[in-house]
């Protein structure tokens, strides 16, 4: 009673104190999340120019609404992501290049829109006609807001057109060019050569330093940045059933095969159920003791269990095979029929005429035509059958002809009816016409199979609730000794094994062969995530997943270890290329040959386009010094893509002279035709872009 007194007493100060405390802690929240920060406001900044949180999460909403198969919220995320930084980045060139849009520009992006330009509300004579399409929305005020709300994205997408235009018309392909490849084509050179290949030179005589590595991102700067990662080793300590589980299916499986005896409850007496090679009603049983429902598919025996083949397709009716493994099932099977030719194989010339659903015709023709080649066709088959397949090839309208017509096996009822009756009631080497919708079809049927219908009780093989609570109590003590101690030792006590580490950026989803998880990528990025720190997960269908974050690399350039494979061959072949160079001395090709222990060779008629040297592969630059320094003239060493390399050339053969070059033109302008699609990549290499979504908890 007396502390009770002392509370009511100081009420008031305890009111106060709480309030206080609830008021710090809404600032603290309000200052953490951003609430007086503008940081708070937006999810990131390209150029300076912000992207608004709220506008952003309305946008990757609509994504995940639209229900795109197998998207996930990490995939919107992203994708709404990648959409606005191209916008901000080529908003901020339309800016820069003056270029502006006015009502026609409008109405052609939205003409091109088919629920726009094809709808017929808007059309007149089967033309969108914009009078029609103004009136509309001035009649339907209503609905103005769903236009108002498409202007938008009409002028950025009728800007984009003018900005690609522009870039597209800036990459315009001279006749000089045409020219220049023509000859790199067409002009040849002959030349003696000595060769030494840097595998002359063992690599590890060769040494490269951190030192070096460095020095050599350095001069490639761009080549070499990198985002901000995070490395994470890990162990999975997998949700599997153990040995008694199996044990235990197996059981349950051996149980059905013979009757049993069961106490019923209602009666209060014993019954004697039968086993499942005495059930009158196959169907119930499977459905009352199997995982997988009752299939009453007759199968085929290339479709049966390669293992178990030949005993379920050779089962007499009535009979019983198993158990036996499927997958992860413990299966008994009862043969309960069997269908002569249930599926069949046939080849097919199709003959399509002007008028029906086939989008390969070879040809136009009319039905009347098309019968009568199909009808030819049907002549020369008949008179000769090994001329199928390459008439096959050559006619059939359909992709069918890519293999020579086969369409392997199927089942009754998958194919249009005069086709399916045709195969299917007539024996194996038949040939014959018939008319489909698709066009007329010189049948060969090639072979037919027999199926089985199998009654199959299925048990899935996986963990019990014992075996489960066993495997959750070891993953827990392993992330609590895991969290003081050594942690691959500790995975080695308890018989786990350390997965190798998985480097990830902030915004990834998958993680190693786990697959998709957001959740351990998130945390790796977390504030209070610091190197060392472990943290379980429980990842569903499979387990839990123990994670360390082994390693912070922060934004800037390649960590060395991560750039060593690609830069360590190229530095080793420059220190190579000295030490092979040393060695080739010499005014001729034979003294070169004789000081390196190599011998002298030839290459005939290359060109800058195939400069392939004999036994030493593709060196443009090689065979480039050779066109250079004329003919009878040794060169200096060259530094090639295999090794070190002095020429003399022998002959060197111009191309004739091309009054047009339009066709070389034309070979360069295929190759640049894609270059456009390399503007958005640009402009983001040189942006600065500022990537906040990890804030947000994306």
């Amino acid at each position: 009673m007396a502390v009770l007194q002392k509370i009511r007493q100081r009420s008031l100060l305890l009111i106060l104190v709480i309030g206080f405390c609830l008021l710090a802690f809404i600032i603290g929240d309000l200052f953490n999340q951003g609430g007086f920060n503008q940081m708070g406001k937006y999810v990131g900044s390209v150029n300076g120019k912000d992207i608004a949180f709220e506008d952003f999460r309305i946008k990757v909403s609509n994504v995940e609404k639209s229900g795109q198969q197998g998207m996930t919220p990490a995939q919107a995320v992203n994708r709404v992501w990648d959409q606005e930084v191209s916008i901000a980045l080529l908003a901020d060139q339309f800016e820069k290049l003056g270029i502006l849009t006015g009502e026609k520009h409008i109405m052609e992006t939205f003409k091109s829109d088919p629920n726009i330009g094809q709808n017929p509300t808007f059309q007149t004579a089967g033309q969108f006609d914009v009078a029609k399409f103004k009136e509309f929305f001035k009649s339907n005020p209503e609905q103005a807001q769903y236009i108002k709300d498409r202007e938008k994205d009409a002028e950025l997408n009728a800007k984009y057109q003018i900005y690609n235009t522009l870039v597209k018309a800036g990459m315009y392909t001279t006749d000089a060019e045409g020219k220049l490849k023509y000859e790199m084509e067409a002009n040849k050179v002959s030349f003696d050569y000595v060769a030494v290949l840097y595998t002359t030179i063992k690599d590890a005589d060769v040494k490269i330093s951190d030192a070096e590595i460095t020095e050599y991102m350095k001069k490639n700067e761009k080549r070499y940045k990198s985002e901000e990662t995070r490395e994470v080793e890990y162990v999975l300590v997998e949700d599997k059933p153990s040995a008694a589980d199996e044990a235990d299916i197996k059981k349950s499986i051996d149980g059905l095969l013979n009757s049993r005896v069961v106490y019923n409850e209602s009666t209060g007496k014993n019954d004697t159920l039968p086993g499942f090679k005495g059930a009158a009603n196959n169907i119930e049983f499977v459905n009352a003791n199997s995982d997988v429902p009752y299939d009453s598919t007759y199968v085929a025996k290339k479709d049966l269990p390669v293992q178990h083949a030949e005993a379920l397709f050779n089962l007499p009716v009535g009979e019983l095979y198993g158990p036996y493994m499927r997958d992860n099932y413990y299966c008994i099977s009862k043969a309960v029929g069997r269908k002569a030719g249930a599926t069949a194989k046939a080849s097919h010339i199709l003959i399509s005429w002007e008028g029906t659903q086939v989008p390969n015709k070879k040809e136009k023709r009319t039905k009347e035509q098309a019968k009568a080649k199909a009808e030819s066709l049907l002549a020369q088959v008949q008179a000769n059958p090994s001329t199928f397949l390459m008439l096959a090839l050559t006619n059939s309208d359909d992709s069918s002809a890519n293999q020579g017509g086969d369409l392997g096996y199927f089942e009754q009822g998958r194919m249009v009816k005069p086709f399916n009756d045709f195969v299917f009631n007539n024996p194996v080497g038949k040939v014959g016409l018939v008319e489909t919708e698709f066009g007329f079809h010189i049948i060969n049927i090639t072979d037919k199979q027999d199926a089985v219908r199998l009654a199959t009780i299925a048990r899935k093989i996986e963990a019990s609730e014992a075996t489960t609570d066993q495997l959750y109590t070891k993953a827990v003590k392993f992330e609590m000794d895991a969290n003081s101690k050594d942690f691959e030792k500790t995975a080695k006590a308890a018989g786990l094994t350390v997965n190798p580490s998985v480097k990830v950026k902030a915004m990834d989803e998958m993680f190693g062969g786990v697959g998709s998880q957001r959740q351990i990528v998130r945390w790796a990025f977390e504030k209070g995530t610091n190197v060392g720190n472990v943290k379980r997960f429980e990842v569903a269908n499979m387990g839990n997943v123990i994670a360390k974050l082994k390693k912070v690399n922060e934004k800037g350039m390649m960590a060395v270890d991560d750039a060593r494979p690609g830069i360590e061959p190229i530095l080793k072949n420059k220190k190579k290329a000295e030490m092979l160079k040393a060695k080739m001395k010499g005014s001729t090709l034979e003294a070169i040959a004789t000081a390196s222990g190599s011998t002298v060779q030839q290459a005939i008629d290359l060109t800058i386009e195939n400069p392939n040297i004999p036994s030493a592969g593709f060196e443009k630059k090689v065979v480039g010094t050779a066109f250079a320094i004329g003919t009878g003239k040794v060169s200096a060493p060259i530094d090639g893509t295999a090794g070190v390399y002095v020429v003399k050339p022998t002959a060197i053969t111009k191309a004739p002279a091309l009054k047009n070059h339009s066709e070389y033109v034309n070979k360069v302008k295929a190759q640049v035709a894609g270059y456009s699609g390399r503007v958005i990549p640009a402009l983001k290499e040189d942006a600065d872009i500022e990537d906040n979504r990890l804030k947000f908890n994306f």
